[in-house]
């Protein structure tokens, strides 16, 4: 009898997973943020040449810039929480590919309704590109240590971009025309979109048949739009017309918070405001952005409208700031903050934005810049690079893993809600007191140096009060 020897059934070779870097993922990341946040600041020194090519009145000319920040700082809780359903992968590479062509769109624009609307569609685009990064970014690293290092990335990459688009905006304005300045879009978007697609790991989402709460997400998104408009124009309004928008965007408020309290599927459910540093943190960013924009804004008109300064110069003036910036947060920030504390090191910030606030409340009109700009420029990109990525990790350190999408969007609602009450609050103060001083006869170019002057010291005790917030509210409660 032959015996049967059993053959063992080889074992088949696994299909190799493909691994995805996380640093790498975080590049793409970056680069996604850093179209979006170019194009906020590219606008600002290119106004002049828009308005002179498409004959834009000057209240009209504010809407190239509001009609981006309506739908961009509406939007924000309603595509973060749709980035948790979907997967925030795709909601990421779709609002790359709306903003690209949106970008593209503003490029051609040969009239004012064109411009507008896309400028609009690019609102869209940022929304859904910005709201879902930081949750991205917090998954990505979950480890304190790397995960501070990599917020000190992001938030360089932010807050030097800012500062950047004010220079290319000017170098791409006087060296070409003002529609490069969108069109430098197309490419950029095309390798950020391939990119994210090929290097940004998938992940499926909860699914949307968890719900959206789309009533609720119709009454925030209404009352988000309304308050970024109530806070952009209101300079131009009656203050019973803006008084009563601003009840109606209340109204909206209350309604959407009735709605979250009872409704089976929240979007924004309201036990993230039970959280100490989600809360005060975002808080503190309200004022500390505001200061930050209002200090950008203002200080680009000082340069060209007290100092004389081109376009060009404009951009390159403010070139110290994205350097410094950069250079800590990419050097010192993360270390820093893992040897003394996010707390500690947000405080420090915050006291270095007072102080260069302060010091630039002091610049004449007879100043220059290597005496009365640069030093409080330094000031602030220094404390700027300490304390946004510290606060930044403290306000996604207050939300679980299933909320970090909204809880992303409204970090960046807030910036978007700090930003415009900052450059409309500061902005109406500068022009209410130039204008009194040239109606009782005071020179033009002191005129409008002491109009910046009340501004940057309203913009210090803005600060102040982030500082004095921070210490209270954000404080370590025990031993971490």
């Amino acid at each position: 009898m032959t015996a049967v020897v059993d053959t063992p059934t080889p074992t088949p070779t696994p299909t190799p997973h493909r691994t995805y870097s996380r640093w790498t993922a975080l590049v793409v990341l970056c680069a996604g943020t850093l179209m979006t946040i170019l194009d906020g600041n590219i606008v600002t020194v290119a106004m002049p040449a828009v308005q002179s090519d498409l004959g834009f009145s000057g209240p009209g000319l504010a809407w190239v810039v509001n009609a981006y920040l309506i739908p961009f700082g509406g939007l924000l809780l309603l595509v973060g929480r749709l980035g948790d359903l979907v997967g925030r992968k795709r909601m990421f590479a779709a609002g790359l590919a709306v903003f690209t062509a949106a970008s593209v769109l503003c490029g051609l624009a040969t009239g004012q309704g064109m411009l507008i609307a896309a400028r609009a569609l690019q609102g869209v685009g940022g929304a859904m590109t910005s709201a879902v990064v930081l949750g991205m970014l917090v998954a990505l690293f979950p480890e304190p240590r790397e995960q501070a290092r990599a917020i000190a990335v992001f938030s360089a990459v932010g807050a030097g971009g800012g500062a950047l688009g004010t220079f290319l905006g000017g170098a791409l304005t006087q060296a070409l025309n003002w529609h490069w300045i969108f069109l430098i879009n197309l490419p950029i978007g095309i390798v950020a979109l391939l990119a994210a697609i090929r290097v940004l790991a998938p992940e499926d989402g909860e699914g949307l048949g968890r719900g959206a709460d789309y009533p609720g997400a119709a009454l925030v998104t209404g009352a988000l739009m309304l308050t970024v408009y109530v806070i952009v124009g209101s300079g131009d309004r009656a203050p019973a017309t803006t008084l009563v928008l601003a009840l109606a965007a209340v109204a909206l408020f209350t309604a959407f918070t009735l709605r979250q309290a009872r409704a089976a599927r929240p979007l924004l459910r309201l036990r993230l405001f039970g959280s100490r540093l989600l809360s005060g943190a975002n808080a503190v960013q309200i004022l500390m952005i505001a200061t930050m924009y209002g200090f950008q804004f203002l200080g680009a008109l000082y340069l060209q409208r007290v100092l004389g300064f081109g376009e060009l110069l404009t951009g390159t003036a403010f070139l110290p700031a994205p350097v410094v910036i950069g250079v800590l947060m990419l050097g010192l920030s993360a270390r820093t903050i893992g040897r003394f504390g996010p707390y500690r090191v947000l405080l420090a910030g915050l006291g270095l934005i007072v102080a260069g606030m302060a010091l630039l409340s002091r610049a004449p009109a007879d100043g220059s810049y290597l005496a009365d700009v640069l030093p409080p420029l330094l000031l602030l990109s220094v404390g700027f690079a300490a304390a946004m990525p510290a606060l930044t990790g403290l306000a996604m350190s207050g939300a679980r893993e299933e909320d970090a999408g909204v809880a992303s969007g409204l970090f960046n609602t807030t910036q978007v809600v700090g930003g415009s009450l900052g450059l409309a609050v500061l902005s109406v103060l500068a022009a209410g007191r130039t204008e009194g001083l040239l109606a009782d006869g005071a020179e033009v170019v002191s005129a409008t140096a002491e109009g910046y002057q009340l501004a940057f010291r309203v913009g210090a005790a803005v600060a102040a009060g982030a500082l004095g917030l921070a210490a209270v509210v954000l404080r370590p409660r025990g031993r971490a």
